[in-house]
């Protein structure tokens, strides 16, 4: 285990408070579904700067004129009881309270140990990553996002921690690449274009969505229960996607759509986890893939609209029917269930939850009884292009919040036109996975 010291913490506020932004955000059943959820961790790996350029007050700057950008990220979680009815409800406050930034230095730690050659992730990462146990129903108290900056010995690590009922992948990219661009650039970019907040988008539901008491309280889970996971990337290069791709149309040569990238590796992902899990054939599962809404409402979000405006799509069929059928027809399954969401799915599921509010709690490694996989990050978000004044990027990595088995996080990978696959499995189902000839086919071990 690496031996991690913070140097110190503070809290960043933003700049200025500027009077003309919303006092309050108002949270949607999307976002109140995730009260219970660990904070979102991701983190990018970069060359060693200069300690000659005084990057850590650089960086704490920079990060207060970003904070005057993305307001939210520096307001506050509020609960609000309802004694009528025994309920509560939340919603943001953006008081400019400030964000957390931490400096920590692991001095015996090297980019190539974070960086192993078969993909594997050290357990010592997570003590990289800020706010590790912190739900987002603990907002209320704790910041709604923290940095974590940590030197090694020929590289740093930036990592950020956000409550993911704030803000999601999209949102907090947009704000990353913001804050890089102000620290190299030393100028406070977008200041004059401020951002656009998504507002209450669900006619027929008032607000503030009102939580029964019991939803909002949080039972310790007995660890008895709990599976020891591990954490491996898996690399597809441009060329095994390209390769994928090709052999998943091939099987689909009736169908009208193309496949794309990421339904071509989540199908993968899906066949071969699933394939190794030792689950009878009758059993069902579950492919759980994170939908931007923002252009599939009607009407629509603008595109750069700032929020948590995602939906939790699930293509469902039996273990039989997933290995009885090639690839290409699981990539259609994943890409038909996307194509046929619509505005009305979503408008459905929103009054479903007030009507009957059941808020999701997961414990920490908990396999979810071993049959989902649950997608997140996009290779579209350009990780890659963020530049604090040193360089960009070696490696992105996910943090150990929210580590249940089948957990896989893609991201974009650092050539052009590769992804990388971040999973959480068990130790047994890796084990399993490693040894996989269809899998093993199509990935590249580096």
């Amino acid at each position: 285990m690496a031996d991690v010291t913070v140097v110190s913490s503070s809290i960043v506020q933003p700049e200025h408070i500027n009077q003309s932004v919303p006092e309050k955000i108002h949270l949607t059943p999307f976002d109140l579904n995730l009260l219970h959820i660990d904070y979102t961790q991701r983190g990018l790996l970069f060359p060693k700067p200069d300690p000659k350029t005084r990057f850590i007050s650089r960086l704490k700057s920079s990060l207060s004129s970003a904070l005057d950008v993305y307001f939210p990220l520096a307001g506050r979680l509020v609960k609000v009881h309802h004694q009528e009815d025994k309920t509560v409800s939340f919603h943001i406050n953006c008081n400019g309270s400030g964000a957390r930034f931490m400096h920590a230095i692991a001095e015996s730690v090297l980019v190539r140990d974070l960086l192993q050659p078969d993909g594997s992730v050290p357990s010592f990462l997570k003590l990289f990553f800020p706010m590790n146990g912190v739900k987002s129903i603990n907002g209320v108290t704790e910041p709604l996002l923290a940095i974590q900056v940590t030197e090694i010995k020929d590289g740093v690590f930036i990592s950020f921690s956000y409550n993911h009922m704030v803000a999601d992948g999209f949102s907090i990219w947009n704000f990353f690449r913001t804050w890089s661009k102000i620290c190299k650039n030393g100028q406070k970019e977008n200041l004059d274009r401020p951002i656009v907040l998504k507002g209450w988008f669900l006619d027929g539901i008032k607000f503030p969505v009102h939580v029964p008491v019991t939803e909002t309280e949080i039972k310790t889970a007995s660890s008895s229960g709990e599976t020891l996971t591990k954490e491996r990337v898996f690399h597809f290069t441009k060329e095994n996607i390209s390769d994928l791709k090709a052999k998943v149309n091939g099987e689909t040569v009736l169908s009208d759509h193309k496949v794309s990238s990421l339904q071509a590796v989540s199908a993968l992902m899906w066949r071969s986890i699933i394939r190794n899990t030792g689950l009878n054939r009758e059993e069902e599962v579950r492919c759980i893939i994170a939908v931007d809404l923002r252009q599939r409402l009607n009407p629509p979000l603008e595109k750069e609209c700032f929020g948590h405006v995602i939906y939790n799509a699930i293509a469902k069929t039996t273990v039989g029917e997933l290995q009885d059928h090639g690839l290409g027809w699981t990539a259609l399954k994943i890409g038909n269930m996307l194509r046929s969401l619509t505005n009305e799915d979503y408008r459905n599921f929103a009054q479903d939850w007030v009507r009957d509010v059941k808020i999701p709690k997961y414990g920490g490694g908990s396999r979810m009884g071993g049959d989902t996989i649950i997608v997140s990050g996009s290779p579209r978000f350009e990780v890659y292009d963020n530049d604090f004044g040193w360089g960009r990027p070696v490696a992105a990595r996910a943090g150990p919040g929210n580590s249940i088995s089948g957990r896989l996080v893609l991201f974009r990978g650092i050539e052009d036109g590769s992804i990388d696959v971040h999973a959480t499995l068990s130790s047994d189902l890796l084990a399993s996975l490693l040894a996989d000839v269809e899998l093993l086919e199509n990935v590249t071990i580096t």
